[in-house]
C-alpha cells in the first residue's frame, strides 16, 4: 500500500477520535473525569478528599417513653410506693413482686455530631445529645410509685454504625437486575434502561445502630431552697450503655446537604435508691421517637473567587477543580435542576 493511499485511512482515524477526545474535556474546562485534584500539593489534594467524607449534623425531634419496673423489697416503706384505688378490695401483698409501668412524652431532643461516609456502604458517627422528658408515677395492681420529680434532663455521648441498604447506585443494580429480561439488542429498552439509570436520585435508606452513656442532669432536689443544699438523687442512669436502632431516611437536595428523617427505638436502664441507699431497684426505660434534622458534607473543593468567571458547574482552572455554586445548589446541573 502507498503512502498516498495511507493519508485518507490517517485522515478518517483522526475524525473517528477527535469526538472521543472532546467528551473528555469541553472548551469551557468543565471534566467530568474522576478524581480532579482540589488542591496544587499532593498533600493538599490528599487533605481535601478525606474532608469530604465528614458531614456534620444538626437533629430536633421528640419521643414516647415507657418506664417499668418488677418492684420487689423486703422494706417496701424504704420506697415512695403506696396503694392509690380499690383501697378495701385489694389484698395484695407488698412482699410479692409488683409489675409497674408508666408512659409519657419526651419533648425536645436535640442531637448534633459527626458522621463519616465510608464508600457509600457504611456510615459510623458521633455524637452529642440533650432531652427534657415528662416522669409519671409506675403504677400496676392499685399501687403507684412516684419519682422526685416530674421531669427529667439528660445529656447522652453516643456513637452510630450505619449499613446503607438502598441509594442511587443500589438502585441502579436493581434497575439493571429489572431489565436483565430483555436482549440487548432490544435498543428501546436498553435505551429506557439507560435514561432511568441516569435519573437523580436522590433518596438514601439507611439501617443503624446507636450505643453510648448518659448522664442525669438533675443534681438537686426541687424540694430545697433554689437547690442551695446539694444531695446525691435518688434516680440514676446505669454504669452499661444504652443500645438502639433506627431507620434513616436521607434526601440530598445537592451534593453538600441533605435533609433526614430518623425514628427508632431506645433501650436504657435506671436504678432507684432506697431512703438509705441500702439497695437500689433496677428501671427499664424504651424510648420511641422520630427526629428530622440537616446534615452538611464539609466541601473538599474550593469555591471559584476568579474574577469575571461564571461558570456554575465544578470546573477546573490550572489543572485544579473549583465549585462555581453554593453547597445548597446542585453542582453539576441538568435540565429541570437549575431553579
Amino acid at each position: 500500500m502507498t503512502k498516498r493511499n495511507l493519508l485518507p485511512i490517517a485522515f478518517a482515524f483522526m475524525l473517528v477520535q477527535i469526538p472521543s477526545w472532546a467528551q473528555d474535556e469541553d472548551v469551557f474546562g468543565i471534566s467530568e473525569k474522576a478524581k480532579n485534584p482540589k488542591s496544587e500539593s499532593g498533600v493538599g489534594n490528599v487533605v481535601r478528599n478525606v474532608m469530604e467524607m465528614f458531614a456534620l449534623e444538626i437533629s430536633t425531634g421528640a419521643a414516647y417513653h415507657q418506664m417499668s419496673t418488677n418492684f420487689y423489697s423486703p422494706n417496701p416503706s424504704l420506697y415512695p410506693i403506696s396503694q392509690y384505688q380499690n383501697f378495701e378490695s385489694s389484698s395484695y401483698s407488698l412482699q410479692d413482686t409488683l409489675s409497674l409501668s408508666s408512659n409519657e412524652w419526651i419533648f425536645p431532643l436535640i442531637n448534633g455530631g459527626v458522621r463519616v461516609n465510608l464508600f457509600n456502604l457504611l456510615t459510623i458517627g458521633a455524637g452529642y445529645g440533650m432531652e427534657w422528658g415528662n416522669l409519671a408515677p409506675m403504677r400496676g395492681n392499685d399501687y403507684e410509685f412516684p419519682f422526685e420529680g416530674s421531669t427529667y434532663q439528660i445529656s447522652k455521648t453516643y456513637g452510630t454504625v450505619g449499613l446503607v441498604l438502598y441509594d442511587a447506585k443500589r438502585r441502579q443494580g436493581f434497575l439493571r437486575w429489572k431489565y436483565r429480561r430483555y436482549s440487548t439488542n432490544n435498543l428501546y429498552m436498553q435505551s429506557e434502561l439507560t435514561q432511568r439509570a441516569r435519573q437523580n436520585y436522590p433518596w438514601r435508606f439507611i439501617l443503624e445502630g446507636e450505643f453510648g452513656k448518659m448522664k442525669l442532669k438533675n443534681a438537686y432536689d426541687p424540694a430545697l431552697d433554689a437547690g442551695s443544699i446539694p444531695y446525691v438523687p435518688r434516680l440514676a442512669v446505669s454504669e452499661d450503655p444504652y443500645f438502639g436502632v433506627s431507620m434513616r431516611v436521607e434526601y440530598d437536595f445537592s451534593e453538600y446537604a441533605k435533609l433526614f428523617l430518623k425514628g427508632g427505638a431506645e433501650f436504657r436502664e435506671f436504678t432507684y435508691a432506697a431512703s438509705d441507699f441500702s439497695e437500689f431497684q433496677n428501671i427499664e426505660q424504651n424510648v420511641y421517637g422520630l427526629l428530622a434534622g440537616l446534615a452538611i458534607k464539609i466541601p473538599g473543593t474550593k469555591r471559584c473567587k476568579i474574577g469575571g468567571c461564571g461558570v456554575v458547574m465544578k470546573h477546573l482552572h490550572d489543572g485544579i477543580e473549583y465549585r462555581g455554586s453554593s453547597i445548597f445548589n446542585m453542582q453539576n446541573r441538568k435540565i429541570g435542576q437549575w431553579y
